[in-house]
């Protein structure tokens, strides 16, 4: 299964022969922050307490073997949404630690593994490129993923984002 989170106002656009298997994550105003209670890990393991639609994000990933993430570009980050997406997916790994390669990790829930392509877009300086690079190769230790980052002007620009 593939899964695209983005943050494009023209929905429409990625609904065009769509697959399938493609399951599409997008703005539709109903998503709430983080709280940062850990109820994911200790009071409903795997979910989140926050019953909003987005849930569920980190057993969704737990079943995708790509997951492409479209985003404005915002200091070397991502976007507000994608940010909030990506908060919510932090039930994919567990609250346990162990230490790999000399640095503290938490542990995986999941047996599976995905690959992670980022297109960003905006303008966006050299130092932000510099940062989203470092920002997405510490997630990719952190959620066990391969990445690839591209970046892009204008989000027009992006193209072949699914078969």
């Amino acid at each position: 299964m593939i899964t695209l989170i983005h943050d494009i106002e023209d929905i429409d656009f990625f609904q065009k022969n769509k697959p399938d298997d493609l399951e599409i994550i997008f703005n539709d105003g109903k998503i709430t922050p983080c709280i940062c209670c850990f109820g994911c890990w200790i009071k409903t393991p795997g979910q989140c307490v926050i019953k909003d639609g987005y849930e569920n994000m980190g057993a969704l990933l737990s079943k995708s073997n790509k997951v492409i993430i479209i985003s404005k570009c915002v200091y070397g980050g991502f976007s507000p949404f994608v940010k909030n997406v990506l908060d919510k997916s932090i039930s994919y790994v567990l609250p346990y630690f162990e230490i790999k390669n000399g640095e503290t990790h938490h542990k995986k829930r999941y047996d599976n593994s995905y690959e992670l392509v980022v297109h960003f877009y905006g303008k966006i300086m050299e130092s932000e490129k510099e940062t989203a690079k470092k920002l997405l190769k510490a997630n990719e230790r952190n959620f066990y993923h391969k990445t690839e980052v591209h970046f892009y002007e204008s989000p027009k620009e992006i193209k072949g984002v699914y078969p």
